[in-house]
């Protein structure tokens, strides 16, 4: 089994490669767009969805690849993961998507250090936070696949009107870019508690939606 660093290391180097791709993709898609926002919103869609899944299939043997705390405390809720464990994966992803940020900036020869301006809140974008991330819970403690995980998040940029977030972790991490990816840290606290709030809600759901049977029906 893996040790403890190696799972921490793995979360946070999966955290890192997953928002490198998310801004990295978004930087790239403004620039070749011409101002088009759907192509632009598409060319940042594709490269997420499919990275996220090669880094699940990468790093899923060895921490399970949350690279997202909301997921880490939906697994600690369930008794899958013990809430010491969760806490250390939970600093990882922080961290490591701080990181992936800064590795995308670097590669843009963009500042390192940013800030983001772009507006997103309100109760449509929260709400909007809360299904996102109610969806990917259930996606992932219904089917545990990778593919799932990362066709779930490819649509979902397009079905919501938060373009899906769906994770604490990325949501601090982008207010980090003031890029075609960013978020205004004034919008970060909704859409932190609307995460949550459609996450305990997938736990609660899920628990009963595939409870083990223990009885003859």
């Amino acid at each position: 089994m893996p040790s403890l660093a190696q799972r921490g290391v793995a979360e946070c180097l999966g955290t890192a490669f997953l928002l490198a791709g998310v801004v990295g993709s978004g930087i790239m898609a403004a620039r070749l767009a011409a101002g088009n926002g759907a192509l632009a919103l598409l060319c940042n869609t594709l490269p997420t969805g499919a990275i996220l899944t090669v880094l699940i299939l990468t790093f899923g043997p060895i921490s399970g690849a949350h690279f997202n705390p909301a997921v880490s405390i939906a697994m600690a809720l369930r008794r899958e993961l013990p809430a010491s464990i969760a806490a250390i994966y939970i600093a990882a992803q922080v961290i490591g998507g701080i990181i992936g940020v800064w590795v995308a900036h670097l590669m843009f020869e963009l500042p390192l250090w940013q800030v983001s301006v772009t507006v997103r809140t309100g109760p449509g974008q929260w709400f909007a936070e809360g299904v996102a991330t109610f969806g990917l819970l259930l996606a992932i403690l219904g089917t545990r696949s990778a593919y799932a995980v990362g066709l779930y998040i490819t649509a979902a940029y397009w079905f919501t009107a938060s373009t899906s977030f769906a994770n604490p972790a990325v949501t601090i991490a982008r207010a980090l870019s003031a890029t075609y990816a960013g978020i205004a840290p004034a919008g970060i606290v909704g859409f932190i508690a609307a995460q949550m709030a459609g996450a305990f809600i997938a736990v609660g759901l899920a628990g009963w939606l595939w409870q083990r049977e223990t009885a003859p029906r």
